[in-house]
């Protein structure tokens, strides 16, 4: 039986990778369906962004939840209630739970602005990983492109695209420069994990 990828996006801010993947979903490169937009934070532009598109949206906090079971039941209760089969993170700055981990074991990825697992971890994140690798005077740097597990940046490797380093960058502009790259690279990235998803539940 055909299975669709049903993608539930993360985001805790401006949700600019976001917008590559619904630009891909819009145009056909990419066979999904985006039936969650979910972040943390309240007014994160992101989430205009998929309400301009009719996209559902959730907010869920930690902190508005007075114990941690509230918070797991509801974060998973939200992912089912939309008919989630797949997670991307895109921006979305808060460890995931592991019962959701372990719930969409596989099928959470991510995209990091660096090469890991050197520039990755607690706190490498944003414009910090592009300082880092400057101070590292890095020639090139790459984005990544990797399943999620329960550490920061932890998960297998799925892809790669590098990114020249040159002599006058600022963070700011390899910011623009590896962001730009982004926009391409995890649209691609989902339209491959999504012709596999398919492919196995039509095996199974």
């Amino acid at each position: 039986m055909n299975k669709r990828m049903k993608l539930a996006v993360f985001i805790s801010g401006g949700g600019t990778n976001l917008q590559a993947i619904i630009d891909a979903v819009n145009s056909g490169k990419l066979d999904a369906k985006i039936v969650l937009v979910l972040s943390n934070i309240s007014d994160a532009f992101g989430l205009e962004r998929a309400r301009r598109e009719g996209i559902p949206t959730a907010i869920i906090s930690r902190a508005d939840f007075d114990s941690r079971d509230r918070f797991i039941e509801k974060f998973l209760g939200t992912l089912s209630l939309h008919g989630a089969n797949f997670i991307a993170l895109a921006g979305y700055l808060r460890m995931i739970p592991p019962e959701v981990i372990e719930e969409f074991h596989g099928r959470i990825v991510n995209i990091h602005p660096g090469p890991l697992p050197e520039f990755g971890g607690k706190g490498m994140f944003g414009i910090h990983v592009h300082e880092a690798v400057l101070a590292a005077e890095r020639k090139t740097t790459c984005v990544t492109v990797h399943h999620v597990t329960k550490g920061y940046d932890e998960g297998s490797t799925i892809a790669t695209r590098e990114a020249p380093v040159l002599p006058n960058d600022t963070p700011q502009s390899l910011q623009a420069r590896v962001l730009e790259i982004e926009h391409e690279l995890y649209p691609e990235v989902l339209e491959r994990l999504a012709t596999s998803l398919n492919n196995s539940t039509e095996d199974a």
